[in-house]
């Protein structure tokens, strides 16, 4: 029972990090650490690494407090929230940086519906290159309104 506990734990946190996604990307991304975000929303990459990268070190530190913490005593629950978390990490960033904005080009000729969807809300997202009037704070939840677009072709 414990096992089957511990599996709900790590899919619920999954599922629920979109809506920390959001919450995070909405307000505090574009609020109040909007300068580590900003060079995100800039047509180029100025080098390897944006400022926004710290995003993904402030997340993947928490992760490993969680981890380490989830060790002690013995195996408990913060582990499985940091596994939750680490599995929607590695979800953000296949679809983020290497789907979206192919900080990688591992993936070309995407044919998926959804796919295309999550990036044409992506897009959407980024037409703005200010902190306000944003839209699709998201990331592996598309608007309808995109995946409609595209089951039609």
């Amino acid at each position: 029972m414990t096992w089957l506990l511990y599996i709900a734990i790590t899919i619920a946190v999954f599922l629920c990090m979109e809506g920390v996604t959001w919450l995070t990307h909405k307000y505090i991304m574009h609020g109040l650490l909007w300068y580590l975000h900003e060079d995100h929303h800039q047509p180029k990459y100025q080098g390897v690494f944006e400022k926004n990268d710290w995003f993904f070190v402030i997340f993947a530190s928490l992760c490993m407090v969680l981890f380490y913490f989830g060790t002690i005593p013995h195996l408990n629950y913060l582990f499985f929230i940091a596994l939750g978390i680490l599995l929607y990490g590695i979800a953000y960033f296949m679809v983020h940086d290497v789907l979206i904005h192919r900080r990688f080009k591992w993936f070309d000729n995407i044919k998926s519906p959804y796919l295309k969807a999550l990036r044409k809300g992506h897009k959407m997202h980024h037409k703005h290159l200010g902190k306000e009037h944003g839209e699709c704070f998201g990331m592996l939840f598309v608007p309808i309104k995109y995946f409609k677009e595209y089951l039609k072709h």
